[in-house]
């Protein structure tokens, strides 16, 4: 059966938007719809298509797609959502419908490389200037606003860094100069913060990330705050071509379905694996929203509902490259990968260094990115513990 009343409980919604089995044949998981033509039964409606509605044709949208737009629009309290085919594809695709020549966007310093990378090549040959800010400027922003400001770009918590901004005070800011704010929102996921509770117009995910939860699909949402926003979206995405394939909506929607449960686990085995790494006396400061000493800790604890799985931590001054290669190469547990938000635990080199311009990285400060998965904490800490004695080892050898 379909459920007929609206619930506002997030495992529920999990469970239940998106599902349409009365009209599927009683099956329960909306079934995979492959398709580029797609007919009218008449003249009249083929030529009285409505734009964003129906099914008309492959590229811009399927059943299967709808349901996981439905269903992560549901979860977090937006308008509609548009399933792209990757989390860069979010990035971008959100972006460039609200900008053109001689506008000005905002970037909040420690957002993500490739959005980064985006605003410094693509935007800039198109003639959009882009000015990155200290992620921890709060109303402060107000001093970077000018008359062609169209858009301000926030992540919170920040890649690599984790410091949380504060969206409130920002948002505020943008919406009194009329510039639109976009969030990239994959960290904390539709569960744990709600980007239109806080003056956001979009929020974009790496469905890839937590939303698949099994690091076998990439994905890309870009959920809007209302129609407008929504038609803005996603005739810049139909313009590029941008469309989820259905087999990666499937898996995305498969994943969804669990990822209140998986978050719990990822959130509790974090903090519990942040709070050891503290006790460490090779880690210098570890770097997650719910800890107090992370910057903008109390931001989180306001606005945020959860943590994810996903922090950093610096090691103390001197080891090194052959030394860290020691301890990452040795890693029985933790894998070396780009990725994260699936199943498994991760750990990689980060390089802030290399790209922030507003508040620069310390050169000589290594930083470890990890991703604590859904393994046991305890065979978790004796594979970083047997880390840390090679990264010691080598050092004094």
């Amino acid at each position: 059966m379909t459920a007929k009343k609206t619930y506002t409980k997030p495992d529920t919604i999990l469970a239940v938007a998106g599902r349409d089995p009365d009209n599927n044949f009683g099956i329960v998981n909306p079934p995979v719809y492959h398709a580029s033509t797609i007919l009218s039964p008449t003249m009249a409606k083929f030529e009285n298509r409505v734009p964003f509605e129906g099914f008309g044709y492959g590229r811009n949208g399927t059943p299967t797609q709808k349901a996981l737009e439905d269903a992560v629009a549901a979860i977090e309290g937006a308008h509609r959502s548009i399933a792209v085919q990757s989390g860069l594809a979010a990035v971008t695709g959100a972006i460039v419908g609200f900008l053109k020549t001689g506008d000005h966007m905002l970037v909040t310093d420690n957002a993500y490389g490739p959005a980064r990378r985006f605003s410094n090549t693509t935007l800039k040959g198109f003639g959009v200037e882009t000015t990155f800010f200290d992620p921890m400027i709060g109303a402060g922003i107000e001093k970077l606003m000018r008359p062609n400001t169209k858009l301000v770009y926030l992540e919170a918590p920040g890649s690599q860094t984790f410091e949380v901004q504060d969206v409130d005070a920002i948002a505020g800011v943008a919406k009194k100069h009329g510039a639109a704010v976009l969030i990239d929102n994959t960290w904390a996921t539709p569960l744990y913060f709600k980007p239109f509770d806080h003056g956001c117009d979009l929020s974009i995910h790496a469905g890839t990330k937590y939303i698949v939860g099994h690091s076998d699909a990439m994905m890309g949402i870009i959920s809007c705050r209302d129609r407008a926003m929504f038609e803005i979206a996603k005739t810049a995405c139909q313009n590029f071509g941008f469309h989820a394939a259905p087999d990666d909506c499937y898996l995305a929607l498969r994943g969804l379905r669990t990822m209140g449960v998986r978050l719990r686990h990822h959130e509790k085995s974090g903090i519990h694996i942040a709070n050891w790494l503290k006790t460490r006396p090779e880690v210098d400061k570890v770097l997650h929203p719910a800890l107090p000493d992370c910057p903008g800790h109390d931001n989180w604890k306001r606005m945020f509902k959860g943590a994810s799985g996903l922090f950093s931590f610096t090691l103390k001054d001197g080891y090194s490259r052959n030394a860290l290669a020691a301890m990452l190469d040795g890693m029985d547990i933790f894998g070396m990968g780009a990725s994260w938000g699936g199943y498994e635990s991760l750990m990689i080199p980060s390089h802030p260094d290399n790209y922030r311009t507003a508040v620069p990285w310390p050169k000589d400060k290594q930083i470890l990115r990890v991703h604590i998965g859904l393994e046991d904490v305890e065979d978790l800490k004796t594979d970083l513990a047997e880390g840390f004695e090679r990264l010691n080892r080598a050092h004094n050898a």
